[in-house]
C-alpha cells in the first residue's frame, strides 16, 4: 500500500466556491499547468461527474488515466480513487476536504496516496508528493481567488 500524503491550505473564498472549481473539471487544463486535456465519461444525475479521463504532461511524467469521484452531499468533501492502473500508477486514492473558516475564508485540505508503476526511492517519491500536491494546492488557490468558478 502507497504511503498518504496531507497539505493543506487556506482560501480567500466560501467552501462552495472552492467545491465549484474543483468540480469543474472540463475548465482544469485552463488553470492546471500539467493537464493536457479532460474528458468526462460518466455523470452523476446531478450532472457532478463520476468518471473523468485525464491526459497529463509535467515533464518527466506523461500519463493518461481515469478517476473515479464521490461528493459528500454539501461537497464538503470530494474523493476519488483510480479506475484501473496506468502507464504510471497502480493506485491514487485522494480527496479535498474543505471547512469554511470563521472569517469567510476556507481551509482546503488535499490527501493523495498514490503506488507508482514504476520502482522510485522513497526519497524521490515523497518529494514529486510534495511538488505535487504545492502545485495543485497553489493553482486552486490562484483560481478561486482569481473570482473563476
Amino acid at each position: 500500500m502507497a504511503d498518504t500524503s496531507t497539505q493543506s491550505i487556506v482560501i480567500d473564498a466560501p467552501p462552495d466556491r472552492v467545491a465549484a472549481v474543483i468540480a469543474d473539471f472540463a475548465k482544469y487544463p485552463e488553470w492546471v499547468e500539467a493537464m493536457k486535456s479532460i474528458d468526462i465519461l460518466e455523470e452523476y444525475e446531478d450532472g457532478y461527474a463520476s468518471q473523468v479521463r485525464f491526459v497529463i504532461d509535467a515533464g518527466p511524467l506523461v500519463d493518461e488515466y481515469t478517476l473515479q469521484y464521490e461528493y459528500a452531499e454539501d461537497l464538503s468533501r470530494i474523493e476519488w480513487r483510480l479506475v484501473a492502473p496506468s502507464k504510471v500508477q497502480k493506485e491514487q486514492v485522494g480527496s479535498y476536504d474543505i471547512e469554511g473558516n470563521d472569517d469567510g475564508t476556507s481551509t482546503v485540505t488535499y490527501t493523495l496516496s498514490v503506488e507508482l508503476a514504476i520502482a522510485m526511492l522513497g526519497m524521490f517519491k515523497r518529494k514529486a508528493e510534495k511538488r505535487i500536491m504545492d502545485t495543485a494546492l497553489r493553482e486552486l488557490k490562484r483560481r478561486v481567488e482569481s473570482g473563476h468558478g
